[in-house]
């Protein structure tokens, strides 16, 4: 048990790139001695910060997950919000029924399995609160290059064991990107290290506005691969009877992005299923006969501009990561 902790800490405590995940085959019991020592160590010293630690029982695996990427982050937050201003948006809805409706941001939950206890984490999530009862309604997972099962796994997780009315999987896959071994660029002070990138970002907005998928390049450097492909796609419950832990099917699947361009132009605003229900209970709406109301979120532009406004961010970040101060350029 010794080993198995101290090999988990070892890899909770080393730098991990953004989205990373990283599997260790440990017990619960370690798990859980790992997370209450970083938990300690964290309330603390304040500004320690160390990556999500989750637990699949199934496997017998701690799951270690590197903070989420400015993309990632921007894009899981980005659905939610777009389908709850839509919500807000339909004609005729009782603000009374809608003062419920807000957005849950990651959050992880522990439940029993038949393999024993399982944490895992949502991405965001469209939750409804009556009183004291909160509902999952939507859950989100986005998965910048990730395998595309342990996504799937995900978002499967909120619709069989919580019982969401509609899990929302995004995979996003960045291509290569060249001279990944970056040379670090030295500034004197903050303020000419502040310039320096500002005067980057300009160029890479530049160059997004030309090729919104990438690649983003400088001087010989990709601060952004090509996006080779993104897919969306939905995920509701078969049936009443659905096994926990089931790996579900997609409901609908969408292209949106294919070798770098949009290829999404037939995909419906509401994504062919997503209607009011799916965002507020039944037995809220039901008197008022709303249920079927599309919710019709999805437009290029705003997906254009939600993506963009990512990736640049993703870019940037990996710029202030290669920038020193305090010598000279």
């Amino acid at each position: 048990m010794e080993r198995e902790r101290e090999e988990l800490m070892n890899v909770v405590r080393r730098p991990l790139s953004p989205d990373t995940q990283v599997e260790v085959p440990v017990s619960w019991e370690v798990y859980e001695q790992v997370n209450d020592i970083l938990e300690r160590e964290e309330a603390k010293y304040l500004l320690v910060q160390y990556p999500r630690l989750w637990y699949d029982s199934a496997r017998s695996v701690a799951i270690v997950v590197a903070s989420p990427s400015d993309l990632h982050s921007s894009m899981a937050g980005g659905l939610v919000s777009r389908i709850k201003d839509e919500v807000m948006r339909i004609q005729g809805l009782d603000a009374a029924m809608a003062d419920g409706l807000f957005i849950r941001p990651e959050s992880t939950s522990t439940r029993p399995t038949r393999y024993g206890l399982t944490t895992r984490a949502w991405d965001t999530a469209l939750v409804y609160t009556e009183g004291n009862r909160q509902t999952i309604m939507i859950a989100v997972e986005v998965g910048v290059s990730q395998s595309y099962r342990s996504l799937r796994t995900a978002i499967s997780w909120w619709v069989s064991e919580f019982g969401c009315r509609l899990g929302l999987a995004m995979s996003i896959h960045e291509g290569p990107r060249r001279n990944r071994r970056l040379q670090t660029q030295n500034y004197v002070s903050i303020e000419e290290a502040e310039a320096a990138v500002a005067g980057l970002e300009d160029e890479l907005r530049n160059q997004q506005a030309q090729y919104p998928y990438g690649p983003l390049v400088i001087n010989g450097v990709t601060w952004f691969g090509r996006v080779r492909n993104v897919e969306l796609e939905t995920y509701r419950a078969p049936g009443d009877d659905i096994p926990r832990e089931a790996l579900l099917e997609p409901t609908h699947s969408f292209t949106i992005v294919s070798k770098g361009e949009f290829v999404g132009d037939s995909v419906a605003p509401n994504l062919r299923d997503v209607v009011l229900g799916d965002c507020i209970p039944d037995h809220i709406i039901g008197i008022h006969g709303m249920e079927a109301m599309p919710v019709s979120f999805f437009r290029r532009e705003w997906f254009e501009r939600q993506f963009g406004n990512g990736m640049i961010e993703n870019a940037v970040n990996r710029i202030w990561r290669n920038t020193r101060i305090g010598h000279a350029a």
